[in-house]
């Protein structure tokens, strides 16, 4: 991943923020959205961008574009840096492949005492099973 590509491809756009803040909230546009274009991205390896838009599949728009924002602070600064290393920790958990799944083998004396308690308890069960005739 080019740190540096990723910094060129990256939109900031401010608005204003949501939430309790008297007039201060309705006149300063301290929420920042960070928008990518994932799909047309060259920041990225070709393995690891195949990783990236499978695991990003359901949270990017309909032309490939990933959006973030961050509204936490009162400093549209501070807010703009933590919605990059929030992209940067989502980017970096996607391109990470998943680890493939090893076919557990269950030993042959666990089978027979599972089969064997089954067989007891169903005896246990008919031998309840008390008939007249």
């Amino acid at each position: 991943m080019d740190l540096d590509q990723l910094h060129k491809e990256i939109t900031y756009t401010a608005t204003t923020s949501s939430g309790a803040g008297g007039q201060h909230v309705n006149k300063v546009a301290t929420r920042v959205v960070l928008s990518i274009d994932v799909v047309g991205s060259n920041a990225f390896a070709k393995a690891e961008h195949a990783n990236i838009l499978n695991a990003l599949k359901n949270r990017l728009t309909k032309d490939g574009r990933l959006q973030l924002s961050s509204q936490e602070t009162r400093s549209q600064a501070t807010n703009k840096e933590k919605v990059f290393e929030k992209l940067i920790k989502i980017l970096k958990k996607a391109a990470t492949p998943a680890k493939t799944r090893k076919k557990r083998i269950v030993p042959a004396a666990v089978k027979r005492k599972r089969l064997s308690d089954k067989k007891k308890h169903s005896e246990k069960k008919a031998n309840r099973n008390y008939r007249l005739s």
